[in-house]
């Protein structure tokens, strides 16, 4: 009499668990790149705010130096605008992280971004980074 033997099992799919630790570590992975690309967007909205702010300051210094008996704490948009790069009609306002536009203020030398109740605007908490001030 002949006994059959059963064929050897192999190992072709994944377990419930190996599929979950695989979905776990993909969702890790995605959440991380959401966060992250958050955090880029922020800067990116800085580092306009701050390239604009650099633009009007460097005008500040051009009218300064044209006219070295005008008081810093005079200077109107008016006086700025003709130094600013491009055909521009209008001082630069910037937006903060939330959307809301921002103005500069140019009686105060560096230029500071400041929001609707008059306070500096600098969500990076350094006033020396670069990011949402002019930074020395």
């Amino acid at each position: 009499m002949k006994v059959q033997q059963r064929p050897k099992r192999t190992k072709l799919g994944l377990t419930l668990l190996e599929m979950t630790i695989v979905i776990m570590v993909l969702l890790a992975l995605v959440s991380t790149g959401f966060f992250a690309n958050k955090k880029v967007d922020e800067w990116k909205i800085g580092r306009t705010a701050s390239e604009t702010l650099r633009q009007v300051h460097t005008a500040q210094r051009m009218f300064l130096a044209d006219n070295p008996t005008h008081p810093v704490a005079d200077i109107v948009d008016a006086d700025i605008i003709p130094y600013l790069s491009g055909e521009v009609t209008a001082l630069p306002t910037v937006k903060s992280l939330n959307g809301k536009t921002l103005i500069i203020k140019l009686t105060v030398s560096p230029p500071v971004v400041v929001d609707d109740s008059g306070t500096t605007y600098d969500p990076s908490g350094d006033p020396n980074d670069g990011v949402w001030d002019i930074a020395y």
